[in-house]
């Protein structure tokens, strides 16, 4: 990293020298992952082309590898001697534990009580000694930070620190090196390294070929705490609603990467998670790729059309780390948020045939019944009839909307339930 004077500020410690030297050192234990196209996502939201780096293929299944790795090659002898310690539920875990085998460091990993078994095998795979601590990550952090202080290890920051800026900025000049006709990148944020990185490296590869990239930013609605910062000018602390996006799910900006963002960063939009969940069907329907909720972001922010397209557009698919159990959800999740699954309630007169009628009516209009709930019992219904419920699946929003508009058509009473 390029030595920076009292007067700078620390964003100016890094340049494009830097980024291009980190690229070769991390290039020593991570894949340069492909670079797909999409043309289904270039026509959603009007861009001559959409790229997607797909960093969910990367070792370890994620991009923070390449931070860990530039980060822990970075100490001296005296340090690495003392160990690492990292704090994390996930992605973070992996990175250091990976880059600390290849290193010969010894790494202890704290992670929370719940954190998802896949997880939690892979970081005990790559060698390190994982201690599970804590209901929530601030728990688990505290405990890390003790670990610390009694130890003397060296605590491994999963966002703040500019070395984990440097090797995360790795990701921005592989994609320009693939497509240097790239004019907006589009990244999610959670604590903020992965998008100070690759903005820093993307302006100032662009900078020195005399041409603009725009950079947008894309949070979880539910834990999205850097726009309340830039506007406040300082990293304040929200407080966070529940989100599948875990990997994502910051209450607040770092230190480092609040100032990063603010300089380089053009445009930060939010996402929900039903529009997490879409993306992840899209993505394992269109391209046969599996990401997680957070390596979604990006294309969430696309489909959804959260913002202008500015020539030709690239996303990262930062990480494909889902547990199963978590994907068969989103993916049920998903489909309802593209209304591919239906929950209709149906009134009916209570004589025989109803049942009979109304699934043949469902089956005209080639929609499938997949759940049946049918009940005498509900307190609204008059005394004479029952009320039946269908989950049924459809091919999107107008297909459900023709089964709807059949069935009123031949006499019912349709509601449209909460869908899963």
């Amino acid at each position: 990293m390029t030595e920076h004077t009292g007067t700078d500020t620390p964003v100016d410690a890094l340049t494009l020298a830097d980024f291009e030297a980190a690229r070769e050192t991390v290039h020593r234990v991570t894949r340069r992952t492909p670079l797909e196209t999409s043309r289904y996502l270039a026509e959603v939201i009007g861009a001559p082309a959409v790229y997607l780096k797909c960093e969910n293929l990367q070792r370890t299944g994620a991009y923070k590898l390449r931070g860990a790795y530039n980060r822990l090659l970075q100490m001296s002898d005296e340090e690495r001697a003392r160990g690492v310690v990292a704090a994390s539920a996930g992605n973070h875990a992996q990175g250091v534990a990976f880059a600390a085998r290849e290193l010969g460091i010894t790494a202890t990993i704290f992670m929370p009580l719940g954190v998802a078994l896949p997880k939690l095998q892979a970081t005990r795979n790559y060698g390190a000694d994982v201690r599970l601590v804590g209901d929530s990550f601030e728990e688990t952090q505290a405990a890390a930070r003790q670990f610390v202080a009694e130890a003397g290890a060296v605590f491994i920051a999963p966002f703040d620190n500019l070395a984990i800026i440097e090797g995360q900025g790795t990701v921005a000049l592989e994609m320009l090196d693939a497509a240097p006709e790239i004019e907006t990148l589009v990244v999610a944020i959670g604590g903020g390294g992965l998008i100070s990185g690759v903005a820093a490296a993307a302006k100032l590869r662009a900078e020195a070929e005399g041409r603009e990239i725009r950079i947008i930013g894309v949070q979880a609605e539910n834990t999205a705490a850097f726009q309340p910062s830039l506007d406040a000018g300082e990293p304040v602390t929200i407080d966070t609603r529940p989100t599948i996006a875990d990997g994502i799910a910051v209450a607040r900006p770092g230190e480092l990467t609040f100032q990063f963002v603010q300089r380089y960063v053009d445009e930060i939009v939010t996402v929900s998670d039903d529009e997490i969940a879409a993306a992840i069907v899209m993505l394992l329907e269109r391209t046969k790729l599996v990401v997680e909720p957070a390596g979604a972001a990006g294309v969430a922010a696309i489909l959804s059309k959260k913002f202008v397209p500015s020539g030709p557009t690239a996303t990262i698919l930062s990480g494909g780390n889902i547990d199963p159990l978590l994907l068969q959800r989103v993916i049920g999740h998903g489909l309802a948020a593209s209304s591919r699954y239906l929950k209709l309630r149906i009134s009916l007169p209570d004589k025989p045939g109803q049942l009979v009628r109304t699934a043949s009516i469902v089956a005209q209009q080639n929609a499938n019944v997949v759940e049946v709930l049918h009940t005498r019992h509900a307190t609204e219904l008059p005394i004479s009839d029952v009320e039946l419920e269908l989950h049924i699946e459809t091919r999107g929003i107008e297909h459900g909307e023709e089964v709807v508009q059949a069935l009123r058509d031949a006499g019912y009473v349709v509601r449209i339930g909460e869908r899963y």
